[in-house]
């Protein structure tokens, strides 16, 4: 008999003695390359394949920009009612309990103060995983709070949108937060304290018709959508074929909306080296 037969037939194993993989130990990129978890963490989260910046959170975003990710959340107890008893296919509080529990996020945005390089920030932060990123009264008090913060003690904002627009189970209220974000922020400039918008993929709707695009400096990850109405709503409502890469970060800087593209792996030294310039002070190393 040849040693590579099997002596005996069949799986021998015991179901009881089986042992599943953990779920999440790879990840699968969108052009179909298998990166392992530790490996994209400790990557900042881009696929070293092919480049392909993962959908992140605040958690992921604090680590990466705040020195040893130590940082306080700001008005972490904000929530969000439904004071419109607002119903759709479910009911807009259900819609809320669902997304807290799934989440572990009170809303879709945090905002922390912290040290990033030695000097103090204020990030606030976007979660697209609930509801969509979607901007109610919650996240337009919690920026207008942030800019307050930093008027008060004279700290950089800087603000991460990863969003699909306003909330429309908040109605004219959510509109309303496109406002009353632009009027904090115009207060932050006239304090002269820096603002730096980041754009992730997708920013798009109402957020990207307010505050992310008031920016003193405008950046965005690679291949981030930026929008107002997608490329699809575009194309269906023109009639027309759009141009590759149409409202993709590339294409959105090469026609000025956006100042720079910036690597996840370079965020934290680009972001402080921008805030550097601005107040006119020597450059962090």
């Amino acid at each position: 008999m040849s040693w590579f037969k099997r002596s005996k037939k069949g799986i021998l194993t015991k179901t009881e003695e089986k042992k599943d993989i953990p779920k999440g130990l790879w990840y699968k990129t969108p052009s179909g390359k298998i990166v392992e978890t530790q490996e994209l963490a400790e990557n900042f989260y881009v696929s070293p394949e092919d480049d392909y910046h993962v959908h992140i959170g605040s958690r992921e975003y604090f680590e990466i920009l705040f020195d040893e990710n130590k940082f306080i959340e700001l008005d972490e107890n904000l929530k969000p009612k439904d004071f419109l008893n607002f119903v759709d296919t479910k009911k807009y509080k259900d819609r809320i309990k669902e997304a807290q529990k799934k989440t572990n996020l009170n809303d879709a945005i945090r905002t922390a103060v912290g040290k990033s390089k030695g000097k103090d920030l204020v990030i606030s932060c976007m979660d697209f995983t609930f509801i969509g990123g979607s901007m109610g009264s919650v996240v337009g008090e919690k920026i207008t709070r942030a800019a307050s913060y930093c008027i008060e003690n004279s700290i950089p904002l800087l603000v991460i949108s990863k969003s699909g627009g306003a909330r429309m189970m908040e109605s004219a209220t959510s509109l309303m937060q496109m406002a009353k974000t632009s009027a904090k922020l115009a207060q932050l400039a006239e304090a002269k304290l820096p603002f730096i918008s980041l754009c992730t993929d997708p920013t798009t709707g109402g957020t990207t018709a307010s505050f992310a695009m008031l920016g003193d400096i405008n950046i965005a990850e690679p291949k981030a959508l930026i929008a107002f109405a997608g490329p699809r709503i575009v194309k269906d409502t023109t009639g027309k074929e759009l141009p590759d890469g149409f409202q993709k970060s590339e294409f959105l800087k090469e026609k000025g909306f956006i100042d720079f593209i910036v690597h996840r792996s370079e965020l934290k030294n680009q972001i402080n080296k921008y805030i550097d310039l601005i107040l006119n002070q020597t450059l962090r190393e």
